[in-house]
């Protein structure tokens, strides 16, 4: 007996704090919505805070992104604008003040160890709860709840958080995607083509298949 066919997924690189991520999230399950053939999610840990962290992991407050007033207005304008594209309901517009480093430490760690709906529940729970309920997704105990009410053990996050070699592995993510041409967040890639943005579910559909 021939072995089944393996299930075509799109690489996501993201960080959860990026709220193009997150309604980007909704377009891409928009467009899956539409396919008759499953489509699964193969995420990518992207940094968005790298330029103004410090060697110890924590974010200097006093670094300069570079980002100024005037950016941060039209990054609002933007997201409301595909709020309404997408029927998005967000608490938050820009989540300036989270750092994603523990929610994505604790993503990854259940993305290498567990099945991919356990991974995707817990990947979509941590979406929610920064977008739709402005919980703060750098806190364990958020993370901790989050983890159970998915149906995972607390332990996964005392386990992602404590591993040092699991952080060297998540850093080596990030540079990987910087390696491989990652600029920005959300970007889509299939079969060798890309799309940067939180793009509308029929540029997905033109990704993946051509038409």
């Amino acid at each position: 007996m021939s072995e089944p066919e393996p299930t075509p997924s799109i690489t996501v690189y993201s960080d959860y704090v990026c709220p193009f991520c997150y309604l980007g999230r909704e377009s891409l399950r928009q467009y899956q919505t539409q396919r008759t053939e499953p489509l699964v999610i193969d995420w990518h840990p992207f940094d968005l805070r790298a330029s103004t962290r410090a060697p110890d992991g924590s974010i200097d407050e006093s670094a300069d992104d570079g980002k100024d007033d005037a950016y941060y207005e039209q990054a609002r304008e933007n997201v409301r604008r595909l709020q309404e594209r997408y029927d998005v309901e967000m608490d938050l517009d820009l989540a300036t003040d989270v750092d994603s480093l523990n929610a994505q430490l604790v993503s990854y760690h259940v993305k290498q160890e567990r099945d991919y709906e356990q991974w995707l529940e817990l990947d979509e729970a941590i979406l929610a709860a920064l977008w739709t309920d402005g919980r703060d997704i750098g806190d364990p105990d958020v993370l901790r709840d989050l983890a159970t009410d998915v149906g995972l053990s607390a332990d996964v996050v005392e386990t992602a958080l404590s591993d040092d070699a699991l952080q060297a592995e998540l850093r080596d993510q990030f540079r990987d995607a910087q390696r491989s041409g990652i600029t920005g967040v959300p970007t889509f890639a299939y079969d060798d083509h890309a799309a940067r943005g939180a793009v509308p579910p029929e540029h997905l559909e033109r990704l993946v298949e051509g038409v």
